[in-house]
């Protein structure tokens, strides 16, 4: 089955076509600046679309060029919010689409894109299957105590606050490799998975299913991150607020000045890296807090899930900075973990064991794939709903 994965910001569209039965990518490209007039750059020479279903066109003509006479046979969405509704993915109706957009206060910034995407699809293929696969899907399995705020429950049950968590594609992904790895079934695999991105989160994975993680009712909450602050004391926001901040400049602080940004003064993992070793205190700085962030919440997961038997570092930074990997497993001696420095140091796309023989607790890096996720739960919605 040939499945187009569709991943809708407000002014870009990424887009994968992937043939499922043989895990490979057919094609692929980026369209930027949707709506700005100017052009983005992907397969096919792609520019200047207005709209996304105007982008739409130049990624099916791209498709035709790379494809030639291949049929696409259903498209998958990354879909960033399911709120309490969706706990696996779903196939699009005009229902399921409306109550996608009903979503869109909990994720300004994300929903509202995905829906653009849906729709341009539903205009331009009416009769195409599609398949809306949300990141907070796998943390719906949260029990009560981990997604509860403890403020009073009108918040909860008129606004809908509480803990989602989000990357939840990824980490179910990732959570499946690494149990095939460590030549275990998914249903007894326990550990802790940190998805390290720009975005970062963390999940306590137990019995295969998530029961913690550190993104909350918006991707801000928990570690720090390239540009987003984490945790940090609710207080600062009312101190701000009574100085003259408003809430978009509070908003635009902790979501886009923050993290290694805010402390290091670029949110780019390897040049702050690069910076701390080369004397810079600031980047050194940085390097500590987000390290020693993630390693508490390591800890507390650890506990969380009776024991981890895998520590599992994933996405851009987790796969390929050795350098970060090693500052946050050096803080885990209490747990009796050692790093193999040698095996870290190694480049490889493919999933691996990091630690040594004598580890308490074995640490793998295994290398994400959100597209071909989205792809494999899109090819087995439709399967399911022509078998029906």
């Amino acid at each position: 089955m040939l499945v187009l994965v569709i991943n809708s910001g407000s002014s870009s569209l990424k887009y994968q076509v992937r043939d499922v039965a043989a895990g490979s990518v057919l094609t692929e490209g980026l369209i930027e600046k949707i709506g700005m007039g100017n052009g983005g750059d992907g397969d096919g020479e792609i520019e200047g679309p207005r709209d996304h279903a105007e982008a739409l066109e130049q990624v099916d003509a791209a498709i035709h060029q790379e494809l030639g006479g291949l049929e696409l046979a259903a498209v998958g969405h990354r879909v960033v919010h399911g709120g309490e509704r969706f706990a696996e993915p779903v196939l699009i109706n005009n229902e399921i689409t409306r109550a996608i957009e009903r979503l869109n206060p909990l994720a300004p910034l994300h929903n509202p894109a995905n829906v653009l995407g849906i729709r341009a699809i539903t205009r331009k293929w009416p009769d195409m299957p599609q398949v809306a696969v949300f990141d907070t899907a796998f943390h719906r399995t949260l029990p009560e105590h981990a997604w509860r705020y403890a403020v009073p429950d009108e918040l909860y049950t008129n606004h809908g606050i509480r803990r989602y968590g989000f990357h939840g594609t990824s980490h179910e992904y990732v959570t499946r490799r690494a149990a095939t790895l460590l030549d275990l079934p998914v249903s007894d695999f326990d550990g802790v998975i940190a998805h390290l991105g720009n975005g970062a989160s963390v999940t306590a994975v137990q019995g295969g299913r998530s029961v913690d993680t550190s993104m909350g009712f918006t991707p801000l909450e928990g570690l720090v991150m390239g540009t987003r602050s984490g945790d940090l004391d609710p207080s600062i926001l009312v101190f701000l607020a009574r100085a003259g901040w408003s809430p978009e400049d509070i908003d635009s602080m902790l979501n886009r000045e923050s993290g290694l940004k805010g402390l290091a003064g670029n949110n780019d993992m390897r040049s702050v890296v690069e910076a701390a070793e080369a004397g810079n205190e600031k980047a050194a700085t940085a390097l500590a807090v987000t390290s020693y962030r993630l390693a508490k919440y390591i800890g507390g997961y650890h506990v969380a899930v009776g024991g981890a038997k895998a520590i599992v570092f994933t996405a851009g930074i987790g796969e390929n900075s050795h350098q970060f990997r090693a500052l946050v497993v050096d803080k885990l001696g209490a747990l009796g973990v050692e790093l193999h420095h040698g095996l870290n140091a190694e480049r490889s796309r493919e999933p691996r064991v990091i630690s040594t023989l004598g580890s308490a607790i074995p640490v793998l890096v295994i290398p994400t794939d959100e597209e071909r996720a989205i792809a494999e739960a899109t090819a087995a919605v439709v399967s399911s709903s022509t078998a029906a």
